[in-house]
């Protein structure tokens, strides 16, 4: 006859309520007799119920059946070490590359203070305490659930877990936020603060100012994302005033004209680099785009704009590229999007056709006049004096 209990670590919050409590992570031991021997040893898993199938299969074959095992025991430390050289192999961006090594140190981390030393000792109840570390919360916990699965799929694919526990873990609720553009009157503040910029933060202000207005022009004039912009090259605007956008995520090339205000604005940049705009090309690209982040956040309480953000210039691109009546398609290209399901997933409400068709659908029921109240069952159940 076998037992199954937990073994509770020290620090076990559940450590006083005996070796019966079952709901917690600590490891499962088996003690009793099979086979007449005496046995007491470890499962190896934190899973209740794979614990108990696996004494049910040895009683009934009267002796410690092994389970199949991975084809070897690889550290935690090492399958990380593995996973990221072969992200950085498939020339992964620089952002993605930053996202997967904070989540694995993360979980080096999680499984060095739950005494885990292997990756195939991670199950799914193993997993679930992990992501209730999380403080991500939406689409950012939506996101670094899918990041995990990566992972945990690289591992079985190698042979370290026997499978992918983490495809098991549930997605979180999510809620896409509405997209808002800036008004023409927001946009014309926020371009004006520029000039309240320089006043505000002494030379450093002074001599960021222009650049900022730069930057704040070619935001509202591209669409392009924060990082894009921050790191564009010179060469990239031609003498016909065209900027050659290879957006990073997509890598499909398009030419987008910019206004000669922009243009202007853009050849006035100085003191930062040869090659580039608003970088330098020497420090790490998040710094920088850090750095931009929060002279704008600075311009945009100059400017007394609520909410502000610098993917709000991408909405206002493309929601007065459809409100001007170009197509999803272009729209969709211009932003460098893989597909036009994103475009309108995000800026549906903006397409000027389909707001067009809806105002002539609503006005269409305005035509129909109310029924009589001469008409109506009411008034000829009054006439008739069957109410009184």
């Amino acid at each position: 006859m076998l037992d199954i209990h937990r073994r509770h670590r020290r620090r076990c919050k559940h450590r006083h309520e005996g070796r019966s409590w079952r709901h917690c992570d600590c490891t499962i031991h088996v003690d009793g007799s099979l086979g007449g021997e005496r046995l007491r040893k470890t499962l190896g898993t934190r899973n209740w119920t794979l614990a108990m199938g696996t004494i049910r299969d040895w009683e009934i074959a009267g002796r410690i059946v092994e389970e199949e095992q991975p084809q070897q025991l690889t550290a935690v430390a090492d399958a990380r070490k593995a996973f990221l050289a072969d992200a950085r192999a498939r020339n992964l961006r620089p952002p993605t590359l930053y996202k997967y090594d904070l989540l694995l140190r993360q979980l080096q981390k999680f499984a060095d203070n739950a005494g885990l030393t292997v990756i195939n000792q991670f199950d799914l109840s193993t997993l679930r305490n992990f992501r209730e570390s999380w403080p991500n919360r939406n689409i950012a916990g939506k996101k670094k659930l899918e990041a995990l699965r990566t992972f945990f799929q690289f591992c079985w694919e190698a042979g370290w877990v026997s499978q992918n526990p983490a495809t098991k873990l549930k997605a979180p609720k999510t809620s896409t936020p509405p997209t808002l553009p800036f008004s023409d009157d927001e946009v014309s503040r926020i371009i004006a603060a520029c000039g309240q910029y320089s006043a505000n933060y002494g030379g450093t202000g002074h001599a960021n100012a222009h650049r900022l207005r730069a930057l704040v022009l070619l935001l509202v004039h591209s669409g392009l994302r924060i990082r894009d912009a921050v790191t564009l090259s010179r060469e990239r605007i031609d003498d016909k005033g065209n900027l050659f956008l290879h957006t990073a995520k997509t890598g499909v090339p398009v030419k987008l004209p910019l206004p000669s205000a922009v243009v202007e604005a853009l050849s006035n940049v100085v003191g930062t680099s040869s090659q580039y705009f608003f970088w330098t090309g020497e420090s790490n690209p998040k710094s920088a785009v850090g750095d931009w982040q929060r002279s704008l956040r600075k311009l945009f309480r100059l400017a007394s704009v609520s909410h502000g953000h610098p993917h709000r210039f991408r909405h206002t691109f493309a929601a007065r590229l459809l409100q001007a009546g170009a197509s999803l398609e272009n729209v969709s290209r211009l932003l460098g999007h893989q597909s036009t399901r994103i475009t309108e997933k995000y800026y549906a409400s903006w397409i000027k056709e389909r707001q067009e068709q809806l105002e002539a659908d609503v006005r269409r029921t305005w035509i129909v006049s109310p029924p009589s109240t001469h008409d109506t069952p009411l008034a000829h159940a009054v006439g008739n004096g069957h109410i009184n």
